[in-house]
């Protein structure tokens, strides 16, 4: 059983987690976090385990600490686990997993860690197995026991750890969620030199794929490889929800048509109107 105390921990002996996959954003909840905790101080404990030198890494409770640097505090509570590198790594992830607001990459890079992690345990001798991955995993998909531990479907999974092989440009765009889930999965199998052409591409052109064009690049990529020209002309070429409409709200119209109307026939007679007035002005002789 993991050894386990709390005390006091300055906070310049903690440093993270090393490849930590969620961000820490000086964001308003940042700003409210720090301010609560300047008046109550830090009411849940972090996480941490030890290092050599006397220093810590933080297992969880990054926001905290860095709230508490900003609220400039000297010491946070800290609970002291003794745990391997694959058990901290898992306890890290599970961490934050459950959070509402996890950016595509931060499930993507969490997902991959905690398998990776489930898979050297599984290696183990099973005695070794104990703690919050109490599992037999040996013989078993280690994927399939992470999908019933955080409820998405395997394949879900598979796809998410798919965008940690886009070039970090990429994934920042799908963070912002200029790029949609499934174009990113797609894009996710092209080569770094063609994701990179991509990017310049999105850039210069100020455009973002739809599904049926990353689709499109994959393969492409998968039977020739993908030139930039190539991903110019797909890039570059009219989407049907970009092309320019006009827009005119309804209660607008209407009043000029009679009762029942549908849209269709408001429409029609508008074009009609419109044809109708060309008409003249090309009958007009000119002065």
């Amino acid at each position: 059983m993991d050894k386990e105390i709390i005390e006091n921990i300055e906070i310049t002996r903690l440093v993270p987690f090393k490849n930590h996959p969620y961000q820490v954003k000086e964001d308003e909840q940042m700003k409210q976090m720090k301010e609560s905790i300047k008046e109550n101080g830090v009411l849940s404990p972090i996480v941490v385990r030890p290092l050599e030198m006397g220093n810590f890494e933080i297992i969880s409770g990054h926001r905290r600490m860095r709230a508490s640097q900003l609220a400039e505090l000297q010491t946070i509570p800290a609970i002291i686990r003794e745990v391997d590198d694959t058990t901290a790594t898992i306890l890290m992830v599970d961490s934050n997993l459950q959070r509402e607001d996890l950016l595509f990459s931060e499930k993507a890079y969490a997902y991959k860690m905690k398998m990776d992690a489930m898979k050297r345990k599984a290696g183990r001798p099973q005695k070794e197995n104990g703690g919050q991955v109490d599992h037999n995993l040996l013989g078993v998909k280690t994927r399939s026991i992470l999908a019933a531990e955080i409820g998405e479907t395997e394949r879900q999974i598979q796809r998410y750890i798919r965008l940690t092989n886009l070039i970090k440009p990429i994934l920042d765009i799908v963070d912002e969620k200029a790029i949609a889930f499934s174009p990113a999965v797609e894009i996710s199998y092209l080569k770094t030199d063609e994701q990179s052409n991509l990017y310049d591409t999105i850039q210069s052109e100020d455009c973002t794929p739809s599904l049926s064009q990353a689709v499109r690049m994959k393969k492409l990529s998968q039977q020739a490889g993908l030139t930039p020209e190539m991903i110019y002309d797909i890039m570059t070429e009219e989407k049907a929800n970009q092309k320019e409409q006009v827009r005119i709200q309804a209660d607008k119209l209407r009043k000029y048509f009679p009762k029942g109307y549908t849209a269709p026939q408001i429409e029609h007679c508008i074009l009609k109107l419109l044809e109708e007035r060309q008409r003249k002005q090309r009958s007009q002789p000119e002065r």
